[in-house]
């Protein structure tokens, strides 16, 4: 777990959470941009992925283990005793949904960032049938993921430093798969159950990895006081990374500004 705080006075922590394949270290930009608006940011790589391992790159036995260590990144945020907030992209943002299904939080928002509830590319009927039987015998198995630098972001200088990137992941396991799936449909199953947060939920428009009609469904169905959602039409899945990332970040930031000012804090 790192830490990142801010110049001089911070107004509250964020905690960020990064999606499948990736790690912390593509988040340089963003975690500076949070910092040098006066905020604290909490951040690691999660199981299987980054840093965190190289035996076991991409696998994961249980989902359980995304939400278990993101509890445990918000416990450190609390050290602070500054307003909380948290920031999940993609498996990040399914993470999140899920952690705040399961437990209840001292969080003052929620923003998702094109949050993994539905893919663009599913396997074919055979091959998620067949991946349910190797699930059972070798759930360790490895299979390419299909996903490309290019299908995350129109941003070139980011392309060309993931093309080179020894840390980002380009095979997931059986087990990793249905467990994502799994996720996916407990995110569904389980609306009535999230915590009643302010959330923000921002959507790339032309996302070539996360189906972004279905974020749409699950954010009209979720039972919740108040919520936002934000269409980015022309950025790709990553919109944090994406050419408009300024606007973007100052849009996220007005949202926890405005969540600060909500509950008395002064800014």
């Amino acid at each position: 777990m790192w830490k990142w705080e801010a110049e001089g006075e911070a107004k509250a922590v964020i905690v960020i959470v990064h999606g499948a394949m990736e790690h912390h270290r593509r988040y340089g930009w963003l975690i500076e941009m949070w910092r040098s608006a006066g905020f604290h940011v909490i951040m690691a790589d999660l199981p299987g992925q980054g840093m965190t391992t190289r035996a076991n790159r991409g696998h994961i036995n249980s989902f359980d283990e995304y939400i278990f260590e993101v509890k445990d990144w918000i416990q450190a945020a609390y050290r602070y005793d500054l307003p909380v907030f948290l920031l999940g992209h993609s498996m990040g943002g399914l993470i999140s949904i899920r952690l705040l299904q399961e437990e209840r939080l001292n969080v003052a928002g929620v923003i998702l960032s094109s949050p993994c509830l539905g893919l663009v590319h599913t396997p074919s009927k055979f091959l998620d049938l067949l991946s349910h039987g190797l699930n059972v015998v070798f759930p360790s198995l490895r299979m390419n993921s299909g996903l490309t630098v290019q299908m995350a972001t129109r941003n070139e200088e980011v392309r060309e430093a993931d093309s080179n990137d020894t840390l980002y992941i380009t095979k997931v396991s059986i087990r990793w798969y249905r467990e994502l799936a799994g996720a996916m449909k407990e995110a569904f199953q389980e609306l009535e159950k999230i915590q009643d947060l302010p959330m923000l939920v921002m959507q790339g428009g032309d996302d070539k990895i996360v189906n972004k009609g279905t974020v749409k469904e699950w954010f009209n169905h979720v039972p919740l006081s108040e919520k936002r959602f934000k269409e980015w039409p022309k950025c790709y899945h990553e919109i944090f990374n994406e050419p408009e990332r300024e606007e973007v970040f100052e849009y996220a930031k007005d949202f926890v500004i405005s969540q600060i000012k909500a509950i008395g804090y002064i800014v």
